[in-house]
C-alpha cells in the first residue's frame, strides 16, 4: 500500500512513523512535510490545501491511500477531489467537515441529534454583544465561529477582556460564538468513523488529554496545545463507550441523515461535568499534540485501520491493540509563541529518538532550523505516568532551540491522582 500523508506539523509526523511500522505500507509520503518526516517518508512541496496540487500528486505518485492531516483542507474540500480521482482517502467530505469549520454548524447538529454540550449564542453584529454578553458569565466563553488553530478562544472572568476578545473577531469579520462555561476536567477522544449506506461504524482509540494554554498551571492565552498524555487513569472505564454511545454515534448518525456523511477521524473534545460528559467541540481530524501520545500506544497497524474506513469495511476490522503503559507528550515552542514566533534558528538534538517535528525545515547546508512556533515535541514512553513524563522531560532537555520556551507541568496533576470528575452534590 503506497500512502500519501498531508500536512506539516508534529501530527502528520506522528502518522508518518505509524504508518511506517505498518508491514503494508510499502511507500510513504508527505506533503509538505517538515525536517522529522522528510528522514521517514518522500517530501514533495504541495500545499495542503490546494485540491487540485494534492490531487495531481497523488495521481502522479500513484498513491493507494491519501490521509489528510490538517483540518483546513478538509473544510477546503481536499478529500472531495481525491476521492473524485478515484483514490482512497482518509478525511472527511467538505460538507461533513463543517463540524469543526463552522461552530454554529456543529451546534446545530448537536441540538439535533440530543448532544449535552454547553448553552450558546451567535453574534454577528457588534450592535448586539452587550446584550448577548449579558446573558453569559461570570466566567466567559467567545469562540471564532470559523477555524482559529485552537487559538480563536478566549475563557475568562473579565467581562472587558471577552468583549474585547469578541470585538477583534467580529471587527476582523469574523462571527463570534459565546458558550456557557463547562466546569469540570477536559477530555479528548479521537473515533475512528465510517459511513457507507449499511451503517455507520464508530471505533474509538484511546483517551487523551491536552494543554491548550501557554503556560504552567493554565497561565496564559490558549495555543495550539502544548503538550498531551494518554491514557487517563482517573476515568472510569465505562467513560468511552459511554461517549461512543450518547455523543459521537448521534452525530454521526445526525450528519449521515442530512446527507453528509462523515468518513475520517471525528475528535470529541468533552468536558467531564458532573452532569456527565458533554461537547466543547468537534474536530474533523486527528488533534495534534494527542495524536502524538495516542499513537505512540497504538500497536494495531496504522494503515490498515485508516484505509478501512476509507473503504467501508471498518465495520470488519478487528479490534484495536494497545501497549501497556503511557504516554506524554511536551510541546517545545519557539520564542515568542503563541504571538508572533522567532524563526530560523539553528536546532540540535532534534534527531532524537521520541522528538517528533513541527514547525521545522532543513537548510541547504544540512542544519534543522525552526519555522513555525510550535517546532518539535517530545514524546515519552512510560509504565505509568510518572515515568513517561520523566522520560519526556528527558528528551525535551535534551533539544537546544534559543528562546524557546515549554511547559513543566504536562500530565503532573494526573500522575499525583489531583484530577478526578465531580460529583454533584
Amino acid at each position: 500500500m503506497r500512502v500519501l500523508v498531508i500536512g506539516s506539523g508534529a501530527r502528520e509526523h506522528a502518522l508518518v512513523l505509524a504508518l511506517a511500522n505498518d508491514p503494508a505500507v510499502t511507500a510513504l509520503a508527505c506533503a509538505p512535510g517538515n525536517a522529522g518526516t522528510a528522514a521517514v517518508a518522500e517530501s514533495y512541496g504541495v500545499t495542503a490545501n490546494d485540491s487540485a496540487a494534492v490531487t495531481q500528486l497523488a495521481t502522479e505518485w500513484r498513491a493507494d491511500l491519501v490521509v489528510i492531516g490538517p483540518e483546513a483542507p478538509l473544510v477546503a474540500g481536499v478529500a472531495d477531489a481525491v476521492r473524485a480521482a478515484g483514490i482512497d482517502c482518509f478525511g472527511p467530505s467538505a460538507g461533513a467537515a463543517r463540524i469543526e469549520g463552522s461552530k454554529a454548524f456543529a451546534k446545530d447538529v448537536m441540538a439535533a441529534a440530543g448532544v449535552p454540550t454547553a448553552h450558546s449564542e451567535v453574534v454577528d453584529n457588534p450592535a448586539r454583544l452587550d446584550a448577548a454578553l449579558s446573558r453569559f458569565g461570570p466566567t466567559y466563553v467567545v469562540k471564532d465561529d470559523g477555524l482559529a488553530a485552537g487559538k480563536g478562544v478566549a475563557v475568562t472572568p473579565d467581562l472587558a477582556a471577552a468583549r474585547a476578545h469578541a470585538m477583534t473577531l467580529l471587527d476582523g469579520g469574523h462571527p463570534v460564538l459565546l458558550e456557557s462555561y463547562l466546569d469540570g476536567p477536559e477530555a479528548s477522544l479521537f473515533c475512528v468513523v465510517s459511513s457507507t449506506g449499511n451503517g455507520n461504524t464508530v471505533v474509538p482509540l484511546l483517551p487523551a488529554q491536552d494543554f491548550k494554554r501557554v503556560g504552567d498551571k493554565d497561565a496564559g492565552p490558549n495555543t495550539g496545545g502544548m503538550g498531551a498524555y494518554a491514557p487517563l487513569p482517573w476515568v472510569p472505564p465505562s467513560l468511552v463507550d459511554d461517549v461512543v454511545a450518547h455523543i459521537v454515534k448521534p452525530v454521526v448518525d445526525e450528519l449521515a441523515n442530512r446527507g453528509t456523511p462523515f468518513s475520517g477521524l471525528l475528535y470529541a473534545g468533552l468536558a467531564l461535568t458532573a452532569d456527565g460528559p458533554q461537547v466543547i467541540e468537534f474536530n474533523c481530524r486527528f488533534g495534534d499534540p494527542e495524536t502524538q501520545s495516542v499513537l505512540a500506544l497504538l500497536r494495531t497497524p496504522l494503515g490498515g485501520l485508516l484505509r478501512a474506513a476509507a473503504t467501508g469495511t471498518l465495520a470488519d476490522h478487528p479490534p484495536l491493540e494497545w501497549a501497556d503503559g503511557a504516554a506524554v507528550t511536551v510541546v517545545i515552542a519557539a520564542e515568542g509563541y503563541p504571538g508572533r514566533p522567532r524563526t530560523g534558528d539553528v536546532i540540535t538534538g532534534s534527531e532524537a529518538e521520541g522528538v517528533l517535528h513541527a514547525g521545522t525545515r532543513r537548510r541547504d547546508d544540512g542544519a534543522v532550523v525552526s519555522a513555525g512556533g510550535r517546532v518539535l515535541s517530545a514524546v515519552g514512553l512510560g509504565d505509568d505516568l510518572d515515568d513517561a513524563r520523566r522520560r519526556a522531560y528527558e528528551i525535551a532537555e535534551s533539544v537546544h532551540l534559543a528562546g524557546s520556551h515549554h511547559r513543566t507541568d504536562i500530565a503532573q496533576r494526573a500522575a499525583t491522582g489531583e484530577i478526578g470528575i465531580p460529583v454533584r452534590g
